[in-house]
């Protein structure tokens, strides 16, 4: 489907045949992105790895996250992190036993501790109004990745009508500018301690987190594209917003969808029983013995892909796609949202039904265009390895040592499934229930 957003061509991909054509057969010509203004204001001029345009700069940057953050053995050399901070999150939840919890606050502080963690080593926020006054505040830190994540998404009509940019008719634009400026501040911050460590340490000095790997490659001569300050910035900034929120919103929509079906939890626990047994938590390693909790992701995935559409992706050359003209300059848009409940491809596509991927070998990485939770091509999200091993580590543990019940009072049909839009698909309501703990938290 072609469309005319102001002066400009889009065109809505809502097959798998059409994904397929756009994101592997013309991989290449597709590879790009409008430069849209949530990527000049909030990501430095498109310094990042989500708005950067398809180029050395680029390519540079998806080879740094591949070899220096997401390989087998970084992910394996912060495997500490992520089993101290699930120990954290579940004790928090056990000292509220029986008390009503928003799970989306503790579920984000959990993957928000868990990457800064990893990318910045040391704790650059403060979790009380005792600490450090210096620190941003630790929800005022999500309150800004939170923004940077829906400012990423919205239709702001002076991209799309650039004579009318000016104006600024939305909004849009000022608050792009100032979270800018609070997210820079916080930036610098953290640059200029690790800048201050390595100085302090000069002789003797080891990289210890993502920062200190990229300030090391931005004094290397031989890089292809010289790593600026902003770059640094942007790269990290891109790890810290879609490592918080994409694990934490994809286990929010199971939540959403399970405690609407006590048939699917119940046979979810007898699985975990059965493998697991009672006497210990999940760990990473039992996942190829756990396909029921497995289905229940790719369900999720299904009928709530963490982007409406895809990233919006942007033609750099003229082509021809299975018979059509496209000319250089079209934005690309892959609606996974309508793939993911077409009658054509799923049966009861409405329905949350985990066992429609029993049995069955369903690729989730790219190559089945029916199912995209990470994208396809070169555009692919890098980090899917830790996304994946996150959101089975928390919904796995939380079925496993807890039960949960809705609020006093509130009904399974009260739960509220809108959707809330921006460059990942929320809840639009937060839901609240009880969690009792049915495992001791000694047995990490």
């Amino acid at each position: 489907m072609q469309l005319k957003f102001g002066k400009f061509p889009v065109i809505v991909a809502s097959s798998p045949e059409m994904a397929k054509q756009l994101l592997r057969i013309h991989d290449t010509t597709f590879a790009s992105r409008p430069a849209l203004a949530a990527g000049k204001y909030t990501s430095y001029n498109y310094s990042d790895m989500t708005w950067a345009p398809y180029g050395p700069h680029w390519r540079q940057a998806r080879k740094i996250y591949l070899s220096e953050v997401f390989s087998e053995s970084k992910l394996e050399s912060v495997k500490h992190i992520h089993i101290e901070e699930e120990h954290n999150f579940h004790s928090r939840l056990h000292s509220l036993s029986g008390k009503p919890v928003v799970l989306r606050e503790h579920i984000f502080r959990y993957t928000l501790t868990s990457i800064t963690r990893m990318v910045l080593s040391n704790k650059y926020f403060s979790e009380s109004e005792n600490e450090n006054s210096s620190m941003v505040k630790l929800d005022e830190l999500k309150g800004m990745l939170d923004e940077w994540v829906y400012l990423n998404g919205v239709f702001n009509i002076g991209d799309w009508i650039p004579w009318l940019s000016f104006l600024d008719l939305q909004g849009y634009v000022k608050k792009m500018k100032d979270l800018y400026k609070k997210l820079d501040r916080f930036h610098n911050y953290v640059i200029d301690d690790h800048l201050g460590r390595r100085k302090a340490d000069k002789d003797h000095f080891v990289p210890k987190d993502v920062v200190d790997v990229l300030l090391q490659l931005a004094e290397d001569p031989n890089l292809e594209v010289k790593l600026t300050r902003d770059c640094i910035k942007g790269l990290f900034q891109d790890l810290l917003a879609a490592g918080t929120d994409t694990s934490a919103t994809t286990v929010e929509w199971i939540i959403h969808e399970l405690i609407k079906q006590p048939r699917v939890i119940q046979k979810a626990k007898e699985e975990l029983d059965r493998v697991i047994g009672r006497n210990r938590w999940v760990e990473v390693n039992d996942f190829s013995q756990l396909p029921y909790i497995e289905a229940i992701i790719k369900e999720s995935f299904r009928l709530h892909p963490l982007a409406t559409f895809l990233t919006p992706h942007y033609a750099i050359e003229d082509c021809n796609v299975a018979g059509y003209d496209i000319s250089k300059g079209t934005t690309v848009l892959v609606n996974t949202w309508s793939i993911g409940r077409d009658p054509n491809l799923w049966s009861e596509p409405e329905k949350f039904l985990p066992e429609r991927f029993l049995g069955k070998e369903i690729d989730i990485l790219g190559s089945n265009f029916a199912l995209l939770p990470f994208g396809s091509g070169r555009r692919r999200c890098p980090g899917y390895k830790l996304g994946l091993k996150v959101v089975r580590t928390i919904l796995a543990n939380l079925l496993h040592g807890f039960n949960w019940k809705l609020v006093e009072g509130m009904k399974v049909e009260d739960v509220c499934m809108e959707e809330e839009y921006g460059l990942t698909t929320h809840p639009k309501v937060p839901l609240q229930i009880i969690m009792e703990p049915t495992l001791p938290n000694h047995l990490y």
